[in-house]
Formats: C-alpha cells, sequence, structure tokens
C-alpha cells in the first residue's frame, strides 16, 4: 500500500483538508469494512458456530497478539480498554494509595494523566508533584529531585500539547531509582512511528487504536508488567479477570487480563486489528518520511509562529495565534480541520502519512 492508496480509501479526505488526526484519526474503508465483517460474523454466524462467546474471546485474544506485536510485548502483559483515558484510570483506582503518597507527572499532559491524581488529592490525601516539560525539555535533576520516593511517575511520550517526544527510557530508569512506578501515556506515538513499550522498561503504558492508528474510537490497550500486575487490585472484578470464575477459591490473573472484567463488543477490536495492518503494510520508514517531509514543509511556512521545535519530532505542530479557538472555528468554516489546544493557547495540526504538500499549503494560504 502507498500513502496515495490510502488516501483514496479515506472518505473523510474528500470532505475537507483533514490535519486533526491528534485528535482522531479518519478510518479508511478497509477498517470499517472489517468491523462491519466482524459484527455480522458475530451476530450471524458464530451463535450456530464457535458461540457468541467462543467467538468473542478468539477476536480478544487475536487482537491481545496483534497489539502486542505491534508495541513489543507479551499478549498476556496487555489488557484490552475503551481508551487511553480508560486505561490509566483502571491503574489508578488499582493502586492502594495512602496519604502522603506522591505521584508525579509532566505540566504537558492531557486531562486523562491529570485528573485520576487530583481525585486522589481529595480523596486519599497524595501529593502531586509536576515538573516542566515543555518542548520536551525536562530537567534531569528536577525530575530526579521529584521523583525521589514517589509512588508514581506519569508522563507522556509524545506530549499532546506540541509534539515533542520525551526520553522515556531515561526517565523511566531515573524514576525506578527513586522508587517509583512508571505510567506512561502512548496514544501520540503509536502509528507514528516505531514503539517498543518493553524496550521502555515502563511499569505500565496505555494507548488507543483511534488517532494515528486509524482504528474505531473505542478501541484502546494498556500494557502491565507482570511484576506491577500482581500489586494491582482493580476496582471491578468479573469473570474476564479471574483464573476460574467457578472456583470458590477464585483468584485474579497473574497479569495485565486481570483488568478485564466481562463481555464487550469484538466489533471494534477488528478495527483495531485491520488499522494496526494498514500502519504496518505501510512500513514506518514510508509513515515517519512522509510526516517529516510534511511537517518541515509546514514549520517553513508558519516561520515565527511556530511553537513546536524546528527539528522534526512528531506529526503535531503547534502554531501562536491571537484567538486560537476562533482561529480553528475560522479554518473549519474553510473545509480545513485542526484544533486549538486551551492549555497552551495555541492551534494544533496533525500530519499523517495519507495528508499531502497540497493539504499543507491550503492551511497555510488560509493563514
Amino acid at each position: 500500500m502507498t500513502p496515495e492508496e490510502l488516501r483514496a480509501d479515506v472518505p473523510a479526505m474528500d470532505r475537507g483538508v483533514y490535519l486533526n488526526t491528534g485528535a482522531g484519526g479518519p478510518s479508511p474503508r478497509r477498517v470499517v469494512d472489517a468491523t462491519e465483517d466482524a459484527l455480522e460474523y458475530h451476530e450471524y454466524e458464530a451463535p450456530t458456530g464457535a458461540g457468541t462467546y467462543g467467538a468473542l474471546f478468539d477476536a480478544l485474544d487475536e487482537t491481545r497478539e496483534v497489539v502486542a506485536g505491534h508495541v513489543g510485548v507479551a499478549p498476556e502483559s496487555v489488557a484490552l480498554t475503551q481508551s487511553t483515558t480508560d486505561g490509566i484510570g483502571r491503574i489508578a483506582a488499582a493502586m492502594d494509595w495512602q496519604p502522603g503518597d506522591v505521584v508525579v507527572r509532566t505540566d504537558q499532559e492531557h486531562s486523562a494523566g491529570i485528573l485520576p491524581w487530583e481525585r486522589l488529592q481529595q480523596t486519599h490525601g497524595i501529593e502531586v508533584r509536576v515538573v516542566e516539560a515543555a518542548g520536551g525539555g525536562v530537567d534531569r535533576e528536577e525530575w530526579k529531585a521529584a521523583v525521589d520516593g514517589a509512588t508514581l511517575a506519569v508522563f507522556s511520550s509524545l506530549c499532546w500539547t506540541d509534539g515533542c517526544r520525551l526520553p522515556v527510557a531515561e526517565l523511566t530508569d531515573i524514576a525506578h531509582d527513586g522508587g517509583a512506578r512508571v505510567l506512561v501515556d502512548a496514544v501520540q506515538s503509536v502509528g507514528q512511528r516505531p514503539v517498543d513499550f518493553g524496550a521502555w522498561g515502563a511499569d505500565a503504558v496505555a494507548a488507543a487504536g483511534h488517532k494515528w492508528l486509524m482504528g474505531p474510537t473505542g478501541t484502546g490497550f494498556l500494557h502491565v508488567t507482570d511484576e506491577f500486575a500482581e500489586s494491582l487490585e482493580p476496582a471491578q472484578v468479573g469473570y474476564m479477570g479471574v483464573e476460574d470464575p467457578e472456583a470458590d477459591d477464585w483468584g485474579l490473573k497473574p497479569d495485565a487480563r486481570r483488568f478485564e472484567v466481562g463481555s464487550v463488543s469484538p466489533v471494534p477490536y477488528a478495527g483495531l486489528r485491520e488499522g494496526i495492518a494498514t500502519v504496518e503494510d505501510l512500513g514506518f520508514e514510508t509513515v515517519t518520511d512522509r510526516i517529516e517531509r510534511l511537517t518541515d514543509r509546514l514549520k517553513e511556512g508558519l516561520g515565527d509562529r511556530l511553537v513546536s521545535p524546528e527539528r522534526f519530532e512528531s506529526g503535531l505542530v503547534a502554531f501562536a495565534a491571537d484567538d486560537p479557538e476562533g482561529t480553528a472555528e475560522r479554518l473549519a468554516d474553510a473545509g480545513i480541520y485542526v484544533r486549538d489546544i486551551p492549555p497552551t493557547g495555541t492551534v494544533r495540526v496533525s500530519v499523517h502519512v495519507f495528508n499531502t504538500a497540497d493539504d499543507i499549503d491550503a492551511l497555510l494560504d488560509a493563514l
């Protein structure tokens, strides 16, 4: 598959200049077709074939394997969720919090990586420490001091605000040296470039398929190391998260799968598998190279309005505007779709592999 073939398979691209994948990636027809086929199979054929539950379990097992292969971990270390926010929330709710426990986060986190800790401040008396990370610049000494004695360190592999990449493995090592567990929000990384959750060394990584992987909304995944999982008590327990739901002395599964509770729809996960297959068919050499060339063109055109670094970091590019919300609305009226970022007062452009130089030029002309 080529980028041009992918673009021709994404109906949303016929309706405007879409530069907002960081919020939600438009799915190609092949992803939607896969979800429709899965729905028909599950409702028409499975009841008198594999059975509705048999078909469900097979679909979830297949999805865990596909996700695990894409991010470099074992299938058993992956729990299927509905979103990145869902995955982060499951970790927050499963830890044994005590008054005075410390969570360290950066100042560039999405609300998914902020709200759980603010709530725990209110309910459990924990302390939250915030470290600056604008432009991807995390001061190592400041980080080291903040995570010393902390319970959990939370940060994004790629900041949603300005598209900067953080040194995940390095920050993780420092946090571990300070005695903290590490939870990474990787939703803006998967689908843009190769990622290896195992090499990062984090205790947990949350992500989703509805952005750069171009899967359906409602497809999330949570990687948890076995050692960390065994220390966690999920807020909910159901038959899917235990070894034997019929046993009197049932026990939680020893890995990430303890975070799965009960029946979910297998349909969107078929789309997630197809989204991952689409990215892998293109190949990251193609994906990342095209994103870099297009973002270079955009940054040159933005000039001194550019907020993101001039060097290539990702497909997310932020720029300054007097009225960010109004600018995004005006561009939408012109058929060009970006978004404003309220915490930083900027406008953010998302450039994916299906975008073209004409898309970039249309945006620059409209500005």
